[in-house]
C-alpha cells in the first residue's frame, strides 16, 4: 500500500532522506537519473573514465545515483560505447566502479537495459523486437538494424540474462538494479500496441504486452536479497498516436504495484518521438522543465511504491514542486551534466544548470548534437576536467560520430573474438 512517505500531508524537503519498502535508504530526495555515458573500455567493460565521472557525481550530492544503461546481452548494445555486464563477466572493473561511486554516501544502482530493436545497423546485430515492425525514422531509418522478432524461447533467454545482470550488479557492490522499461527499448516495445503485434501470449490486450516485465521483475528479485533494490522505469506515455497512453501506464503500474518494487521512475517517448528531449511526435507540448510531472502526479496516485520522475529538471523550485506534487523523488539529468554539484548547491542557493541550447531547424539533428554536448560534458569529466558551455554544437557533434565510428571499429573486433573463442 502507498507508504506516509509518499503521499504525506507535508510534502518532503528536497534533502529528506526516504526509505525504500526493501528498507533501504536514500540520503536526500534526489537522483541522478540514468544518461547514456559511452565510456566503455575494451570489452565493454567499465574503467577509470567511469570510477572518476561517478566519484565527481558522487561528491555532488545526490541521494541516489543510477547509472547509464547497462546491457544484458552482448549482441544487443544501444551504442558502441555501451557497457555489456553478464554471467561470466569480469567484476573487478564494476566492483571498482561501485567503491568510486559509493564516496559521498548515496547509493548507486545499475540501469539493465535491451535495446530491443533501437541498434544501429553498424553493430552488426540484429535488432530484436516482439514483433517485425520497423522503427518509424523517416530518413534516418537505414541506420537501424534490421528488425527480427523474437521467439517464445529467445524471449525467456532475454529474462534469464536480466536475472543474471542484476545478480553480477549485486555480487559487485550495487545496491540495487532499475529495469528499464521506457523510451522504445525492448520491455517498451511489448508495451507498445504499434511496436508489439504479437499473437501469443506477449501480445493483445495490456495485461499479455506487459507479460515480459512483469517476468523480468520476478525474475531479478528472485535473485535479488532482501537489501538489494529493485526499481523500474516506465513511460508515463510514449507519445506516438496509438501507442502506449496513459491508461496502459496506469494498468501496468496496477501489475507492479502487486510486484513489490522499490521505486518506479515515469519518463516518456521513444528514438521515434524523443519526449525525454521535450519533443513528441503526437503533437503534445512539453517545452517546460518537469516535463512528465503532470503524468507522474496523475499516476503516482495509483503507485503502492514511490515514484521519481525526471525530464528537464534544472532549477531548485521547480524540483520543491515535484515533491509537493506527490512525487517522492526528482531525477536530474543533463542538468547534473553541466553542474555536477547542483544537490550541494541546493541546499543553500537557487543554483540553476544550463546546458547549451542546440536550435538547429532540422529537429532530428539537433536532437543528436543536444545529446553529443551533454556526453561531451561527461567525456570530460571522466577525463577529471570540468563541464563548460564554451562548446560548438556542430564541432561536437561531428566529433562525436568520429568517436562513435572508432568504437564501433573496437566492438566489431571484440565481437569477432568473442565469437570465435566459443567455437
Amino acid at each position: 500500500m502507498p507508504t506516509d512517505s509518499m503521499h504525506a500531508q507535508t510534502p518532503a524537503a528536497l534533502h529528506d532522506p526516504l526509505v525504500l519498502p526493501n528498507g533501504q535508504t536514500l540520503k536526500n530526495r534526489i537522483a541522478k537519473a540514468a544518461m547514456e555515458e559511452a565510456l566503455a573500455e575494451e570489452g565493454q567493460l567499465p574503467g577509470i573514465g567511469s570510477q572518476k565521472l561517478y566519484r565527481r557525481w558522487a561528491e555532488g550530492g545526490a541521494g541516489l545515483l543510477i547509472t547509464g544503461n547497462v546491457m544484458v546481452a552482448p549482441d544487443a548494445l544501444t551504442g558502441p560505447g555501451g557497457l555489456v555486464l553478464e554471467a561470466g563477466t569480469p567484476l573487478a572493473p564494476y566492483a571498482a566502479w561501485a567503491r568510486a561511486a559509493h564516496a559521498g554516501g548515496a547509493r548507486l544502482w545499475v540501469q539493465i537495459n535491451h535495446p530491443g530493436r533501437q541498434v544501429f545497423a553498424a553493430l552488426g546485430n540484429p535488432g530484436y523486437a516482439p514483433s517485425e515492425v520497423a522503427l518509424d525514422m523517416g530518413k534516418f531509418g537505414k541506420h537501424f538494424a534490421p528488425v527480427r522478432a523474437l521467439t517464445v524461447a529467445e524471449i525467456a533467454g532475454i529474462v534469464r540474462r536480466f536475472a543474471d545482470t542484476a545478480r553480477a550488479a549485486r555480487e559487485a557492490g550495487f545496491d540495487g538494479v532499475q529495469i528499464h522499461a521506457a523510451h522504445g527499448y525492448l520491455l517498451s516495445q511489448f508495451l507498445s500496441p504499434l511496436a508489439n503485434r504479437r499473437e501469443d501470449g506477449y501480445g493483445g490486450p495490456i495485461a499479455h504486452r506487459a507479460r515480459l516485465l512483469i517476468e523480468v521483475v520476478r525474475a531479478v528479485k528472485a535473485v535479488a536479497g532482501p537489501d538489494f533494490a529493485v526499481a523500474v522505469k516506465l513511460n508515463s506515455a510514449d507519445f506516438q498516436r496509438g501507442g502506449f497512453d496513459e491508461a496502459d501506464a496506469r494498468a501496468v503500474i496496477g501489475l507492479l504495484n502487486a510486484e513489490g518494487i522499490d521505486l518506479l521512475e515515469l519518463s516518456g517517448g521513444s528514438y521515434e518521438s524523443p519526449a525525454m528531449q521535450g519533443r513528441t511526435a503526437d503533437g503534445r507540448t512539453l517545452a517546460r522543465e518537469a516535463y512528465f510531472l503532470e503524468f507522474a502526479q496523475d499516476l503516482a496516485r495509483l503507485a503502492h511504491m514511490p515514484v521519481m520522475t525526471t525530464g528537464g529538471i534544472r532549477r531548485r523550485a521547480v524540483a520543491e514542486h515535484v515533491l509537493a506534487s506527490g512525487v517522492a523523488v526528482v531525477g536530474l539529468g543533463t542538468a547534473l551534466a553541466y553542474e555536477p554539484d547542483l544537490p550541494t548547491q541546493w541546499t543553500t542557493v537557487e543554483a540553476v544548470a544550463e546546458p547549451v541550447a542546440v536550435n538547429w531547424k532540422n529537429k532530428a539533428i539537433s536532437g543528436l548534437a543536444t545529446m553529443a554536448l551533454a556526453r561531451r560534458q561527461l567525456r570530460r569529466m571522466a577525463s577529471g576536467d570540468e563541464p563548460t558551455r564554451n562548446v560548438s554544437p556542430f564541432i561536437t557533434l561531428v566529433l562525436d560520430r568520429w568517436r562513435a565510428s572508432r568504437l564501433t571499429k573496437r566492438y566489431l573486433r571484440w565481437r569477432r573474438s568473442a565469437v570465435a573463442t566459443q567455437r
